[in-house]
């Protein structure tokens, strides 16, 4: 086991990978009473084209394969893996992103037995027909629900508008017809291909003992056998890396009291490196703040012209093989926020000049609100429980933070903001 210290921080961080290939990394928080576990498998929504596991074939499956599979890893034959926890005293829960799926636990007793369960579930599939057909009612209604969210229309708009023909602009839960094709056939082959221990990881933090931790872990792995671990092969390949295929703008009109808007803002360039690409993205968002935070001109200006409101908002999104930036707010003037907007992001070295005298209190306070975030064993564990940026941990991305200089943000403006990486998606109230 390996021990890394951070003594800024008087904090350390203990990394192990089994033999069977999962890695396991923990933060023993003092004081803490609550212990919080995420257990992480690196397949997510977009991972829908694939050779299977111990197969020479490629396959696509159906659109939700990746949600569908995480809502049935709880049910069991005679059992629901939440009763489980329920009766621990423990919270769990799970989710499912574009590139990974998570489970979750957190407690204040029972660690031991909560642990056993969180593996014991993930690693045990259980798919049967009726089981299946069951599900894909429950996720069928969950999928109508959002259809009429107009924030997550929005959302699934812009990035219709910014990857027209790639994975990314499909509903992370697919829709009512993808979901009735898949079957437990499906399911075995998705499980058998992405969960496997060397494709997953497992972080712990908060009221933990390392070398008890371990223990525990091991015991449990040795009671079952694993297929030889084969790494994944994924058949994602961007429709038209150079953005050319982003298509500029849409509507759609909905039952809404107010109009709704979304600029985004498709990124081209990937850092191949790890820690590269984890300077690259806190260098955007420092560029991000600079441009747009609620201190800035920008801001305040079209505050007070009501071009935008208190529901504003901005995000970067990075992910394996794609990011984007979007910029969305309830306004009456979405013509006028739009221009804005995309004025704003393409006089970016003019707006960063202007920004000289902002730049370290912006940094500054990113520091802190991420220091203050260290206080959470959710947050810190939770923070990269992907792969993305190669187990960096939130102390990492601190240090990071750190050494980004005003040069940088005229860098990364260069090589993120395209003309052709940038879209606009509205939603028009019915009566207007």
């Amino acid at each position: 086991m390996n021990k890394e210290v951070y003594e800024e921080f008087n904090q350390a961080v203990y990394r192990h990978k089994l033999d069977n290939g999962l890695s396991i990394q923990m933060m023993p928080m003092t004081g803490y009473h609550k212990t919080y576990a995420i257990f992480t498998t690196d397949f997510g929504s977009i991972d829908n084209q694939f050779v299977p596991y111990g197969e020479q074939d490629p396959i696509k499956v159906p659109d939700g394969i990746a949600h569908f599979l995480e809502h049935k890893m709880f049910e069991k034959q005679d059992h629901d893996a939440f009763d489980l926890f329920g009766k621990l005293g423990a919270d769990s829960n799970a989710f499912t992103s574009f590139t990974q799926t998570s489970y979750l636990f957190s407690t204040t007793s029972h660690v031991h037995e909560s642990l056993d369960v969180l593996l014991d579930f993930v690693q045990e599939p259980y798919f049967t027909e009726q089981t299946v057909q069951k599900e894909q009612g429950i996720i069928g209604q969950e999928i109508k629900m959002y259809d009429d969210d107009a924030s997550w229309r929005l959302y699934l708009g812009i990035l219709g508008n910014l990857y027209p023909n790639d994975p990314m602009h499909i509903d992370i839960a697919g829709t009512v017809d993808s979901i009735s094709k898949i079957t437990p056939e499906y399911l075995m082959k998705t499980y058998q291909t992405f969960y496997q221990p060397s494709n997953m990881n497992l972080i712990l933090a908060g009221n933990v003992n390392p070398k008890e931790t371990i223990n525990w872990i091991e015991e449990n792995q040795s009671q079952r056998e694993f297929l030889p671990a084969i790494k994944p092969e994924r058949l994602l390949k961007l429709n038209d890396p150079s953005a050319h295929d982003v298509i500029p703008f849409r509507t759609l009109t909905m039952d809404v009291a107010r109009p709704k808007v979304m600029v985004g803002l498709r990124g081209i360039e990937m850092p191949e490196d790890s820690h590269e690409r984890l300077h690259y993205k806190l260098a955007i968002d420092l560029l991000l703040d600079v441009l747009f935070d609620d201190t800035s001109d920008n801001y305040l200006r079209l505050y007070n012209s009501e071009v935008l409101d208190d529901s504003f908002a901005y995000n970067l999104e990075m992910q394996r093989d794609f990011y984007f930036a979007y910029f969305s707010s309830d306004t009456d003037q979405m013509e006028r926020f739009s221009d804005e907007i995309i004025a704003i992001l393409e006089s970016a070295d003019q707006q960063i000049d202007a920004a000289r005298t902002r730049f370290n209190g912006i940094k500054n306070a990113e520091i802190g609100r991420l220091t203050g975030l260290l206080d959470s064993p959710e947050t810190v564990a939770n923070h990269y429980a992907g792969k993305l940026f190669n187990g960096a941990n939130l102390m990492d991305e601190i240090r990071e933070l750190r050494k980004i200089e005003l040069t940088d943000l005229y860098d990364v403006a260069k090589r993120f903001i395209v003309s052709q990486g940038i879209s606009v998606f509205q939603i028009i109230p019915q009566h207007r």
